[in-house]
This record gives C-alpha cells, structure tokens and sequence, in this order.
C-alpha cells in the first residue's frame, strides 16, 4: 500500500511540474507579443471585403507594425466614420419644405485615435406612413 501512495505523490508532483511548465510558456509568449512602445498610431478598420464586416486595423509605432483584427457594422454612419461613437437628440419635427427631419448628435468617444468632429448634424426623409390608431379605439359609429 505504501508504493501506491508512493506513486499517486509522484504522480502528482509531475503533473503540478507539467502545469507550472504550460503556465510560463504562456507568460512568456505573452511577453513576445506585447511591445515597449505606448504611443501606438491607428489605422482605420479596413474591411476586407465590400464595406462592412470584418477587417484589419494596423498601427504603428516607431518602427513596430501591429496589425489587429476589427469589424465595421453594416448598419454604421459610413459620413462619421465606425471609430467615431456619438450620442444622438431625438429627431425633431418634420419640415413641411423639405420632407425631410434632422438631428444632432455629439461626440462621445474617439476610439484607435479617430480624427472625429466635435458635433454632427443628420438628416433622413420623413415617413410617409400616418400613424396608426392607439389600440382600443373604435372609429365613430362602430362599438
């Protein structure tokens, strides 16, 4: 009985050494990949193929070139650029000249050092669709 708990020990230890071993392997990759230099200049997300979906970004600094993987949202405002997040006012009312209504929105975050404008102005067409009756009503003469 004492062999066998001789073996289990043993058996133990070398599978703690074979972790400890896998553990600095990934630190030391880790290590490989990172860069001393912090000030880092970002390419646009360049989708790899038509104009939304996935992509590449590439920085460089010094003499170092990181190429990092990045995705656009096809539902991105392509005139403000996907770096360039904003936070948006409600639409205001539709203009009976133009047909059109219009909003602003101001810069929340600049992401990979986006050059983006401070404020920004939208516009789409108005909706040619009424508005449909709150639920529960009955036309007159019906009820």
């Amino acid at each position: 009985m004492q062999a066998r708990g001789l073996l289990l020990l043993l058996l133990a230890l070398v599978l703690l050494s074979a972790a400890a071993e896998a553990s600095k392997s990934k630190k030391d990759k880790a290590k490989k990949g990172s860069s001393e230099c912090q000030d880092w200049r970002w390419g646009p997300c360049t989708p790899t193929s038509k104009d939304c979906g996935l992509g590449y970004r590439e920085g460089t600094c010094r003499d170092e070139t990181k190429r990092l993987k990045c995705k656009i949202p096809c539902n991105w405002k392509k005139k403000f650029g996907a770096d360039c997040k904003y936070k948006f006012e409600s639409w205001g009312g539709c203009s009976l000249q133009t047909g059109v209504k219009t909003r602003s929105g101001v810069l929340k975050k600049a992401l990979y050092n986006a050059q983006c404008e401070e404020i920004v102005h939208v516009s789409k067409p108005c909706s040619s669709k009424s508005k449909a009756k709150p639920k529960g009503e009955c036309p007159a003469g019906e009820g």
